[in-house]
Parts: C-alpha cells; structure tokens; sequence
C-alpha cells in the first residue's frame, strides 16, 4: 500500500536570494538576479554575464575547515538542506537516524575544483594536485556531506540528469517514502557552474543568449525573440516526510508530493524530442501516478529554458496531454529572473512551485514582449498574479534526453 507524501520544509540558495523568502520576495516582483559575471574576466567571451549567487557565506553553514575542502556546489546544498531542516523544525536524532535519507544531485558536481586543480597541474605540476580534489569534485558529495553534517544514514546518493537533475532527485526521494524504504528524505538539487570553461563551452554550443548588452532582459522564455538560456547557479532543497508521521509530530504541510514521471526521449543529445513527445509522456505518468485527472492542473511551473527548441517543445507537449485545458492553465518559467540552474533547476522550480500554491501567488515569465504563434499558452507575462492553485506541476528537461515531472496538491487529510 502506497503512503502519501508531504513537503514539510523548504530551503534555496539562488541569483536573486541566498534564502526562501529572500527569493520568493524577488521572483513575486518579477526581479532579475542576471547580470555582468564577477567571478573572473570575461573580456574575451561572447557571454559575459550569467545569474550568479551573490554575498553568500558558506562559514554560515559549515565550519571554516569544512567550507574549505568542500566545492561551492557543496556549500549551496548543505545551505539549503540546513534551510530546509530548520523549516521543518525537523532533527535528525539517533532515533530516526536509519529512515532519514538524502538525494541531492548536481549535473556537473565541483567544476570550479576542477577548473583550479588543472591550473595547479599545468603551472605547478602534479605534486601540487590537492588530496582533497576527488572528494571535492565528485557530484555525489553533496549528498554525502549533506548526510554527514546532519547523521542521515537512511538512503543516500546523488541523480545525475543534467537539467532534470533536481527534479529526479525529489521525485525518487517520494519514491523511498511511498514505498517504505525511509520516513524522511532531504532531496533536491545544488550546482556551481558559472566557470571559465562552462562559460566558454555552452556559448560555442550556441546555447546561450547573448544580450550583453542587456542581460537582465536576457532571459525571455516563450517569446518569440527568445536567443538562447543565461547560465544560474544555486541550490533548491525539499524535505520531504510520510504524511501520517509528519501529522503526528505537528509539522507544517506545505503540499502533497502526489506524483512523479521520469521518461527518456531516445531522440538527440540536445533537442527534445518532435513536439516534446518525451515531456508528454512524463507528464502523463505523473498525472496517473497521483491520481489527477490532467483538468484538475491549475498552474505548471515551466521548465522554460529561452531557447528555441524547448519552449516550443514545450508547450506542444502541455497542448498534447491537456488538450483545450491547456488554454486555462497557468504557466510561467521561473528562469526568466534565475537563468538556467542545471542540476538545481528542478529542485529550486519545485520549491517555488510548492510557495505558488501555499502563498496563493504565481509567479511571473519576465521579459515576455512579443508572442510567438507556436508558444500561445497563458504564461503568466511579467506581473505576478494571484491564484488559487489546488494541483500544479513543475516540469524538467534534460540534455541527453531526460524529463521529470513532479505533481504537488494542495494537502488534505
């Protein structure tokens, strides 16, 4: 028999706030966290800005030992999950220990170390290699270290599925819970990617907007003068409880985690698949896997990337699977004021997704200015507004063709 599953706790690390409402606060005044890169000279680059994280301070949440052989993908995650547990007024004690599990993941793990101990090798040579370097690039040590730093010593590993990273990570986190594997699980998704090589790499792939003369403007998903996605950075962490458990100790509820879809495109290592086929499957998956008939969906959170390709996939995908319903629903991609955050997108969209329906806000796809006939859905243009949303979807799409979709309803006993 299946138990139900309930978000309790909230944390996030992202462009426009290095906290929940910090961020909810930006994103409802439609408030763009993009704009020039201050992390190193980018005078040769076609891209020179990204949604950088901005006065964060690891020390808040690790020891000055700790924060140093840790990568920063790791110090957004053990923020957000501290965030996340704090929230909850949830402790991780020697009695529950064994049932509280932690699935953060991150689709490139610690590229800055990466970036510096190649500097290191060619200029100083291998001797100078740090013996922290494995432990401080590998992507599952967030997961780790999270586990670590807490005493969770339920399920524990890391998703690796490019931009549907953090979705997947939640959606199989329910999966411990529905299935009685673990009681709690902290899930989400962390990365710190905006680098030199990134920066460079994702431009030659003519992937990235090149507004530099306007970034906060950059980032225009469904209109039709759309150029490409704006590289984020941050961290999004759910903590998710068995609902009956969750009761009994008297936590808040924010939502029911109802259902989960995860597909594959089998199509193209970048462009989704022909109408966004994948994504409808996925979503349709998570629809019967919470029980939701598709015209009970109020609001999608978007995945909404600004490029061409996905967002016209995008929404061919919502018109397949919600048919005229799709004219009455709410869309709106929170990238439009965060950029793109790889492996956290999904975790970071399904926390606000999660806000949307408990602050009866939703909010807004910035920059939307010119409609484009393929993308003529309802995405909530630059103003946020006020809704009542019972059931809501937050959708992901990955290179390597990845789709995660994760249902939210409004909680009921």
């Amino acid at each position: 028999m299946k138990r139900r599953v309930v978000v309790t706790g909230l944390g996030l690390v992202t462009p426009v706030g290095n906290d929940v409402n910090s961020t909810w606060e930006a994103l409802a005044a439609g408030r763009s966290g993009i704009a020039p890169i201050t992390a190193f000279d980018t005078s040769d680059y076609p891209v020179r800005f990204a949604g950088e994280v901005k006065e964060f301070d690891a020390r808040q949440y690790l020891d000055h030992k700790e924060a140093r052989r840790n990568d920063p993908f790791v110090h957004f995650a053990m923020a957000a999950a501290r965030q996340a547990l704090n929230d909850a007024a949830f402790t991780v004690t020697e009695e529950n220990a064994d049932r509280v599990g932690v699935i953060i993941g991150s689709g490139v793990g610690g590229l800055h170390t990466l970036h510096d101990q190649f500097r290191v090798l060619h200029e100083q040579g291998p001797s100078r290699i740090s013996p922290f370097f494995v432990t401080m690039y590998i992507s599952d040590m967030a997961a780790g270290i999270v586990s670590m730093q807490t005493g969770a010593r339920g399920p524990n590993f890391a998703t690796v599925s490019a931009c549907a990273t953090g979705a997947n990570a939640i959606g199989e986190a329910a999966e411990m819970i529905r299935y009685g594997r673990a009681d709690a699980m902290i899930a989400g998704g962390t990365e710190c990617g905006i680098t030199p090589i990134a920066m460079a790499a994702f431009a030659k792939m003519q992937a990235l907007s090149r507004r530099n003369d306007e970034p906060e403007r950059a980032s225009r998903p469904f209109d039709a003068e759309r150029d490409g996605f704006v590289m984020g950075e941050g961290a999004g962490v759910l903590l998710l409880e068995e609902e009956e458990s969750a009761r009994k100790r008297g936590a808040h509820i924010y939502a029911e985690l109802a259902g989960y879809g995860a597909t594959a495109d089998a199509h193209h290592i970048t462009a989704p698949a022909p109408g966004g086929a994948g994504l409808a499957r996925a979503i349709s998956v998570a629809l019967k896997s919470g029980s939701i008939e598709p015209q009970e969906v109020d609001y999608i959170n978007a995945h909404g990337t600004s490029t061409h390709e996905n967002d016209g996939n995008e929404t061919a995908a919502i018109k397949t699977v919600f048919g005229e319903h799709a004219y009455k629903l709410a869309v709106s991609s929170t990238k439009s004021m965060i950029g793109h955050t790889f492996g956290a997108a999904g975790a970071i969209e399904a926390a606000v997704t999660v806000l949307t329906m408990e602050r009866g806000l939703i909010t807004p796809t910035i920059n939307y200015e010119h409609p484009d006939p393929a993308c003529d859905l309802d995405y909530v243009p630059n103003t946020a507004r006020e809704a009542s949303v019972q059931v809501a979807l937050s959708n992901s799409m990955g290179f390597g063709g990845h789709n995660a979709v994760l249902a939210f309803r409004r909680y009921r006993e």
